[in-house]
């Protein structure tokens, strides 16, 4: 945790052979006095806060074999200079601002092995000089501006074990000199503009391990020999426009885990033992023009299949040896017969869409046995009968369509009894009778209800005409009627006084308070605690934005006012505001105030300091507690709240510590997207959609940060297929087992690995970039619960989390 500037005098220092100041907070420039450190063999000045140019001064130290300045907000260009260090072994200069073009003289660099420049903004074409590096086993210029074509120079380069060129611009074909590179493992060329075939021989003399050639333009066939090393763990080639038969080869690749193949045109039937491959995990052959029957399955390590849109049929495929699998979608497909019971067995499963088919039978009770299941859509098929009772016994379900069947009878009553349910959608089917009047059926949309024969609800916005009350004749003898009324009457007499009381302590909590001040603006302000009626007026309001936000009343009782930046209006209903504030670790909100353009929340004002003030330096007791105590709130919110709300910014600067150690959320107004935009989950920057798994991305980055002891970045997403740069480097550390990289060094790993390996984990798959692939809240807490219990191997868990692919 050492501060401050590296000063001048570092060079005097002239017999250092090892430098290595990483992993600080050091600010300023990198010194040019560096340069008289002439026998230094060891330079790493990464994961600071350094500025400023890469200084030319570093070509003069001959001796140096290793350059590590990654991690850093270095700018300008990359000094010529350094092509001069004719012992370079290891140059990184990864996730800075360097721009300009990648200088030629690096080719010069003969005995380098490994070139790190990703995550930068260098442009330009790769100098040709590159291809000549004999000795470079690994090669990563990824998410920088670089285009042109990759050159069949790179024939040349024999040891070449990694090539990471994605994220860029890079145009043309894919030079066939790859395929002639015999120790290359790994190839990742994904999001850039390359067009025509994947070369033919690709693999055939390749030692391939990962290849990812997705988000391009090319078109063509799938090479046989992609698979000839016996070694191909990763294919991924999605969003391109490939065509034909997937190669029969593939199917006997008894290596591949991880198969994306969706968005492209391919077509027929999978090959044979394709579908019986044993340590495939993740597979998505979604949007091509596959068919054929899919009844035979045996891949007993898959968490995840995609097969929809696309001409599948047959029945259902019997899956009961994938009992890992955690997402199913075969929509939209011709799949056709009755619901298999086998299809009941998978403990894990969280996501299942089988909409848009031609699937008949009725739906099994068992089904309810998947006591992960958060989203299940089974419209738009053929099901009868009853809509399963059993189904209240989902713990987590969230999502529920049942549309556009020949579902029949009443909907079960208990069915609103789920606390987690938040859409459900019953149209088009025969159901008739109430619906239930708990839970997501409240707020239930008109569209969700119709086209059925004669339901009825005292819901008004469901659209459905209101139900009979069938009144029965009194059997009650006439004595019985009168004690009952006289008994009734002095419970009323009795309670009426405390009734009054307590409706007008209600009246005063949602009464609205409207002034129009002396220049015509007007404002309204609305409180959720009665006590605090007569405390402040919007003058004193406006007056305390001036004095820090900071609002004390004539008791002495201080207030924290922030002002809501970014909103067109105030969400009409906030009546329920209050109860946002019963939780623990909610900040309590105690009023509103707003006009037409400004808006204001009125918190309650309590003892400690925000977490981004205190974050560097805290335990790892500390740490765990403040995790557990958020995702506490966020189940509150998420489960306890009806309808549920979505926190939004979860970022340090808006959790307080109190003086009891306690993290207090403070909350904005639910609908409100204004929000750091770090903690944004990708779907909500492209739809402005906030849901609850959009909370679950924010409290990733927050464990990240908590981990790292790292603010982060705010910057845009790399790709659409890749998180911002706090995720991309935790993700990357982590599956090289480089724990010690980004760990907050104030932390005794000696003591925590175990647990600090499972909260790694947790952050990762809470940052997926599919929503679907996220826990819910139920699920983090449990995992933050279970810590004790949880391996210290960064590789068993890096199998389970989303990979940059």
């Amino acid at each position: 945790m050492f501060t401050g500037e590296i000063y001048n005098d570092i060079g005097f220092f002239s017999n250092l052979r090892v430098l290595d100041l990483g992993g600080n907070v050091l600010t300023g420039h990198v010194p040019a006095y560096l340069g008289n450190l002439s026998r230094l063999e060891f330079l790493t000045l990464a994961s600071n806060h350094l500025t400023g140019g890469v200084p030319a001064e570093l070509g003069e130290m001959k001796n140096l074999k290793w350059i590590y300045l990654g991690y850093n907000n270095l700018s300008g260009a990359i000094p010529y200079q350094i092509g001069g260090l004719s012992s370079l072994n290891h140059l990184d200069l990864v996730y800075n601002n360097l721009s300009g073009p990648i200088p030629p003289s690096l080719g010069d660099l003969k005995n380098l092995e490994y070139m790190f420049l990703y995550q930068n903004k260098l442009s330009g074409q790769i100098p040709l000089s590159i291809f000549s590096l004999q000795n470079l086993i690994s090669l990563d210029f990824s998410d920088n501006s670089l285009s042109g074509e990759i050159p069949e120079l790179v024939a040349q380069m024999k040891s070449l074990e990694i090539l990471h060129l994605f994220s860029n611009n890079l145009t043309g074909t894919i030079p066939e000199g790859v395929t002639s590179l015999p120790r290359l493992k790994v190839l990742q060329l994904w999001s850039n503009r390359f067009s025509g075939g994947i070369p033919a021989n690709l693999g055939k003399h390749n030692n391939l391990t990962v290849l990812d050639l997705s988000t391009n333009n090319l078109t063509g066939k799938l090479p046989d020999t992609l698979c000839d090393s016996g070694h191909l763990t990763k294919l991924i080639l999605f969003s391109n426009s490939l065509d034909g038969q997937i190669p029969t080869s593939l199917g006997a690749c008894s290596s591949l885990e991880r198969v994306r193949l969706k968005k492209n045109g391919f077509s027929g039937d999978l090959p044979r033992g394709f579908t019986e491959l044993q340590f495939v995990n993740f597979l998505d052959l979604s949007n091509n023009n596959l068919q054929g029957n899919i009844n035979t399955w045996d891949m007993p390590q898959l968490e995840m299949l995609d097969l929809s849109q696309n001409n599948f049929s047959g029945e259902l495929p019997d899956l009961s040896r994938s009992k890992r699998l955690k997402k199913l979608d075969l929509s939209r497909n011709r799949i056709s017969g009755m619901f298999p019971l086998r299809l009941m067995a998978f403990p894990e499963l969280m996501d299942m869409d089988l909409s848009e088919n031609d699937i008949t039978g009725v739906i099994p009770s068992e089904l309810s046995s998947c006591k992960n299941l958060v989203n299940l859509d089974l419209s738009h098929n053929n099901l009868t009968g009853e809509i399963p009772s059993s189904f209240s016994e989902f713990p987590v379900l969230s999502n529920l369509d049942l549309s556009c069947n020949r579902l029949s009878g009443e909907i079960p009553k208990n069915l609103g009894n789920i606390e987690s349910l938040v859409q459900v959608n019953i149209s088009h089917n025969l159901l008739h009778g109430s619906l239930p009047p708990t839970g997501a059926f409240l707020a239930i949309n008109a569209t969700a209800v119709t086209g059925n024969i004669d339901l009825c609800s005292a819901n008004s916005a469901s659209g459905l005409s209101p139900c009979k009350v069938v009144r029965k004749k009194s059997t009650k003898s006439w004595w019985f009627i009168i004690t009952s009324t006289f008994v009734a009457f002095l419970a009323v007499l009795v309670s009426g006084f405390f009734i009054v009381l307590v409706f007008q302590r209600t009246r005063n909590v949602l009464e609205v308070k409207k002034v129009e001040q002396e220049d015509g603006t007007k404002w309204e302000t609305q409180f959720f605690d009665s006590r605090f009626m007569k405390s402040f007026t919007v003058n004193a309001i406006i007056s305390s934005l001036k004095e820090q936000n900071v609002l004390v009343d004539k008791s002495g009782v201080k207030f924290v006012v922030k002002e809501v930046k970014k909103y067109d209006s105030f969400p009409e209903m906030i009546s329920d505001m209050r109860k946002l504030s019963e939780h623990k670790n909610i900040l309590k909100i105690v009023a509103t105030c707003r006009s037409e353009k400004e808006a204001y929340l009125i918190h309650e004002d309590i003892e400690g300091k925000r977490l981004s003030q205190i974050l560097n330096g805290l335990s790892w007791e500390r740490r765990r507690k403040i995790m557990k105590g958020i995702v506490e709130a966020l189940r509150f919110l998420h489960c306890r709240c009806s309808p549920a709300v979505v926190a939004g910014n979860l970022s340090p600067e808006n959790i307080v510590i109190d003086v009891k150690d306690q993290p207090r959320l403070c909350l904005g107004l639910p609908g409100l997207l204004c929000m750091d935009s770090a903690y944004m989950a990708p779907e909500t920057r492209e739809h402005k959609e906030m849901t609850s798994k959009s909370d679950i991305y924010g409290f990733g980055i927050l464990l990240l940060n908590l981990l790292t002891g790292k603010n982060s970045s705010g910057d845009e997403d790399i790709e659409s297929e890749v998180n911002g740069s706090l995720v991309n480097w935790a993700r990357y550390s982590y599956s090289n087992c480089h724990i010690d990289t980004w760990i907050d060094s104030s932390i005794d790993m000696s003591e925590h690995k175990r647990e600090i390996v499972h909260v790694m984990n947790l952050a990762l798959n809470c940052t997926a970039i599919d929503p679907q692939e996220r826990p819910c809240t139920k699920n983090v807490l449990q995992a933050l619960e279970s810590t004790s219990s949880s391996s210290s191997s960064c590789t068993t868990y890096f199998s389970k989390i989303p990979s940059l692919a």
